[in-house]
């Protein structure tokens, strides 16, 4: 089970994606994909120090999905737009 989770938002009012990380923010990025891409990696760098991380995107019905899970998609890259 991972112990550390990055969240993937999208501010609809500002038109900008943000990674939530405990009680931080960071960002703003501006597509999904650069988000996501930020986030892969610094849950990766976790996995350096031997952390299990996951990294979700909130879908549109506001609930958070698993997108990247450290040591099952290890070489996954998100889609590029």
């Amino acid at each position: 089970m991972p112990t550390a989770r990055y969240f993937i938002v999208h501010d609809q009012m500002q038109d900008e994606w943000h990674i939530k990380y405990g009680n931080d923010q960071y960002g703003p990025y501006k597509t999904q994909d650069e988000a996501m891409v930020f986030a892969i990696d610094a849950a990766r760098n976790l996995g350096t120090y031997g952390e299990n991380a996951e990294v979700c995107l909130m879908g549109e019905n506001g609930h958070f999905h698993a997108q990247w899970v450290a040591g099952r998609d290890n070489h996954a890259q998100p889609a590029q737009a």
